[in-house]
């Protein structure tokens, strides 16, 4: 018997064998695809309930079923998993071109699109219809046939410029390396970094030393190496990628790919690219993202001129640098820091006991939503590192299921990450109730000393439990607006906000407490990570503001005249331009996010959920960071919600007002 075929309530994992999940997925693809027939042959006239909530709830078992395994493949992974997913993705893909282009179930999805002005709806009914139809029609099932081949041959054409995009790339990151001999060429490394770099040059039978494009060499070596003409060599390295005279130059490549997104664009009906992905995020319009950018440009400028003009003062003074080049940046900006903050990382550790702070986060949920966390050992997990919770609100009603799995190990991808195993939705009268993992690579426990945290892991925690509240808090009748299933420059705010009471008095004394003797966090230990935090915040922003609107001239406007690429990076950070150019280098040509990865038109989200979450934290500032009635309303109104309301509807419910900027401006210390 298959167990992913049975039914089941929490992931029958300690049943589950490699060789069930291909049949698994292979049938649940069949079940699904017999739910849409029987909505496509239903001979009776199209409805709301027939069609559109029909659909939302066609793929529940296939859905289920992927979800336990893609979230093992990132996991608890092995060759076999991996093997099995580069089987199953292309069914999956061709599964959901199949549903977006059948176009007898379209015809019904319209036809109830068409009279929804006679229907009866509600905001989440009228949410859920909308976002089915454009689900449709962004793909092109409203288009004749000669322009769905062509959207397919775009889309084709797309797929394999982005790969070659990112195998150029790659390809030119491998090709350069630096072998240094001398010891005085590493002069101001750590060494840690040293040791990695020696053993990089013993793989390869070398003497001394090899440094590398990948970030954990190349970024030390910028911020540690004492030796400037190296610096500067490496960091022209860097700049060139996919920029030079060779088999890997990435700016034909970047041109076509603009212009066959304007191109694919047009034929959906859409002016630019950025019109057409920005329709379906909070922003709304290139031209909202662009004032967005300025504004906050304009208020981070003046602080970035002044922070740069002290970084170079300091290199003058420190070793007689007339002008500081963009290798010199990261260095004496390490040096700095040093000198104004006076921070060990490793005095904080012994405060950050993972149990504690564990128990920080849980008891921060109970002050601000009612909710209590038990742990329970019945329910099977995929690993015995990891640890499940039963969710329930503080007068016993069940929230959820929840799972932690903190700690790496061979099988288990870098990072942090927060995930479901099951969508809240309310079927039959019932309200089915999620159930939410978090996975994080934690410093473990040693023999001697318990896993204690960096702060930066503090706060990664904070982060990810936001995204577990977003998604244990879901209270929404679909699944497919449920939880964090909302626009991408949202689904940030619940876990960035989440992070700052990391920084407050009043929440670190609930958990910060010193794993040997008990003793609270030394508040003088706080300010020092208060102050640190915004250093050279001023570059940091404009920096940031320069890749986005660089992302945004990219693709808001008609690039079919663009000739030179360095020519069009060059006019578009005109505006936020400190360090002298380097001919020889160039940003778009290695700049993966937009051109390889799922950023393009999106570049700009980042700075977008910081302004939002500094914003809606200074309410809470105002107020009280445990006060009830805010937090209520931030429930209420933003992680009960999910996707049934526009982002910004539901955040003026529970802010009275639009997000304005200063708050962030305030927190980095720019006003």
């Amino acid at each position: 018997m298959n167990p992913l075929l049975q039914e089941f309530n929490t992931a029958p994992f300690s049943k589950i064998e490699a060789e069930h999940y291909k049949p698994a997925i292979k049938k649940g693809i069949e079940i699904a695809k017999a739910e849409i027939d029987e909505i496509v042959n239903n001979s009776d006239a199209p409805t709301f309930e027939n069609t559109t909530v029909a659909l939302d709830f066609t793929g529940e078992k296939l859905n289920r079923i992927t979800s336990i395994f893609f979230n093992l493949n990132s996991a608890e992974t092995n060759d076999e998993i991996q093997k099995i997913a580069q089987e199953v993705s292309p069914w999956l893909s061709e599964f959901r071109n199949d549903i977006t282009l059948n176009e007898n179930l379209f015809k019904k999805v319209k036809a109830v699109f068409d009279a929804k002005g006679h229907l009866d709806l509600n905001t989440e009914q009228q949410m859920l219809l909308d976002k089915q139809y454009k689900g449709f029609a962004r793909n092109g099932a409203n288009l004749n046939e000669d322009d769905k081949t062509q959207l397919r041959q775009i889309d084709s054409k797309l797929s394999k410029l982005s790969l070659q995009f990112g195998e150029n790339v790659l390809a030119e990151t491998n090709a350069f390396e630096m072998h240094l001999i001398e010891e005085k060429d590493v002069s101001g490394l750590p060494e840690s970094v040293k040791e990695a770099a020696h053993q990089l040059a013993k793989e390869q039978d070398k003497r001394g030393y090899v440094f590398t494009l990948q970030y954990p060499s190349y970024i030390p070596f910028l911020t540690y190496a004492d030796n400037r003409e190296l610096r500067k060599k490496m960091a022209i390295a860097g700049g060139k990628k996919a920029f030079q005279d060779n088999e890997f130059n990435n700016e034909k490549i970047v041109l076509e790919i603009v212009n066959l997104r304007q191109k694919r664009a047009n034929l959906l009906g859409y002016k630019t690219h950025a019109h057409f992905v920005l329709e379906e995020r909070m922003a709304v319009s290139p031209e909202k993202v662009i004032e967005f950018s300025n504004n906050l440009l304009k208020k981070a400028k003046p602080t970035a001129k002044k922070e740069f003009e002290n970084l170079e003062k300091y290199a003058k003074k420190l070793d007689g640098i007339d002008e500081l080049q963009k290798w010199d940046g990261a260095y004496y900006a390490e040096k700095l820091k040093k000198e104004l903050f006076d921070l060990d990382q490793e005095i904080l550790k012994p405060y950050f006991k993972l149990e504690n702070v564990i128990d920080g986060v849980f008891e921060i949920a109970n002050r601000l939503y009612d909710l209590k966390f038990e742990e329970v050992f019945n329910i099977d997990k995929y690993h015995p590192d990891v640890k499940t919770y039963n969710v329930t609100e503080t007068n016993g009603n069940f929230i959820a299921v929840f799972y932690a799995d903190y700690h790496p190990r061979k099988g288990k991808r870098n990072g942090a990450w927060m995930t479901s195993y099951k969508s809240q939705q309310i079927k039959n009268g019932i309200n089915e109730r999620p159930h939410v993992s978090i996975v994080c690579n934690f410093t473990k426990p040693t023999a001697t000393k318990p896993s204690l945290l960096t702060f930066n892991e503090v706060t990664t925690l904070f982060h990810e439990f936001g995204h577990a509240l977003h998604g244990m808090l879901a209270n929404t009748t679909y699944n497919s607006l449920s939880g964090t299933s909302v626009s991408w420059d949202f689904v940030e705010l619940p876990s960035q906000i989440f992070e700052n009471w990391c920084y407050e008095k009043e929440a670190l004394e609930l958990f910060a407490k010193h794993y040997k003797t008990g003793e609270i966090i030394p508040m003088k230990y706080v300010e020092k990570i208060k102050e640190s935090a915004s250093f050279h915040e001023g570059m940091q922003t404009l920096r940031q503001l320069s890749f986005g609107l660089l992302d945004m001239k990219w693709h808001s406007e008609n690039p079919s005249e663009i000739t030179s690429i360095k020519d069009f990076e060059n006019e578009a950070f005109l505006d936020t331009k400190l360090y002298p150019e380097v001919e020889e280098n160039c940003m778009s040509t290695a700049f993966s996010h937009i051109f390889q990865g799922g950023y393009s038109a999106g570049y700009y989200s980042y700075k977008w959920a910081e302004v939002l979450d500094a914003d809606a934290f200074e309410y809470f500032l105002e107020k009280g960071i445990f006060d009830k009635e805010v937090a209520t309303k931030f429930k209420e109104n933003v992680l009960s919600k999910g996707g049934t309301e526009e982002p910004m509807e539901l955040y003026k419910r529970f802010r009275g007002q639009e997000p304005k900027p200063d708050a962030l401006l305030k927190r980095a210390g720019l006003i």
